[in-house]
């Protein structure tokens, strides 16, 4: 079981921060970020699905996902890895395509993972968004997406 979001914004604020206790080892935590199977379990809000997924994981490897809603609308995500230390932190860019392949959103993604006896402390921080809503629409999808990441390491 996981902890909930510590996701408080400030008001004005582009920047996206949310801290999480997974009931997993930081291993475990870590390495569901780096294959698509296992990102297929868990990544994107709830009752969305992950149809397509390819992953290089390795720095300056891509990575392009398409997250699927209940109502059948893709939502494509893509971007490079641009730091990987194994079980501790993963950086990689963030863009968003509209349906017409134009990228409407582009950040960075910083993620460690702690370890805190077997637990995994971790934070997600990503920025600067273009727009205040679009942090809070991306803070929505986070904290959907790591309920389901929560529920899959307990299970593993």
């Amino acid at each position: 079981m996981t902890a909930t979001n510590s996701f408080t914004p400030v008001a004005d604020s582009r920047e996206l921060v949310i801290k999480r206790i997974f009931d997993a080892p930081r291993e475990v935590v870590f390495g569901v970020w780096s294959k698509a199977e296992h990102l297929a379990h868990w990544f994107g809000p709830r009752d969305f699905t992950l149809p397509f997924c390819e992953i290089d994981f390795r720095v300056g490897g891509l990575y392009r996902c398409c997250m699927r809603s209940p109502e059948g609308e893709d939502h494509w995500v893509w971007g490079e890895y641009r730091e990987i230390v194994e079980t501790e932190r993963l950086v990689f860019t963030w863009n968003r395509d509209d349906t017409d392949g134009k990228i409407w959103s582009s950040t960075l993604v910083e993620l460690t993972f702690v370890d805190s006896n077997g637990k995994t402390e971790f934070t997600l921080r990503q920025g600067k968004f273009e727009t205040v809503p679009y942090r809070e629409e991306h803070g929505f999808g986070w904290g959907q997406s790591l309920d389901r990441l929560g529920e899959y390491v307990t299970e593993l």
